[in-house]
């Protein structure tokens, strides 16, 4: 089982048309530390850890545990809505990036057979 690291481009969802640029987002997954959570790096120290399945029930259907929040956003899309205490970031990737490194998380999990 190996560890899986993706680069992503996520828009910044913000009411100034001067942030509408990709941010630079790193989604990690690691089964030999928790195999049920993955990880979205932000640009700076800035890292989240939820549960694996709330970003797959999040591509299909709103949901929300803790402070994170993941919805469809029509059929390419999706939106990830984060909460701290520093505020709130609100970003929107392509849906098949994050079905790509789903897909790359459940090989991870699955030995090969030789």
């Amino acid at each position: 089982m190996s560890a899986v690291e993706q680069y992503a481009r996520a828009h910044v969802v913000t009411d100034s048309p001067e942030d509408a640029d990709a941010v630079p987002v790193v989604l990690r997954y690691d089964p030999a530390g928790d195999p049920r959570s993955v990880r979205v790096g932000l640009p700076g120290p800035s890292e989240w850890v939820f549960p694996r399945d709330l970003l797959e029930q999040g591509l299909l259907a709103p949901v929300s545990r803790g402070d994170v929040t993941i919805w469809p956003c029509g059929r390419v899309q999706a939106v990830m809505e984060l909460h701290s205490p520093q505020g709130v970031a609100v970003m929107q990737f392509d849906s098949k990036e994050l079905l790509r490194f789903l897909r790359r998380t459940y090989m991870a999990g699955t030995p090969v057979p030789r």
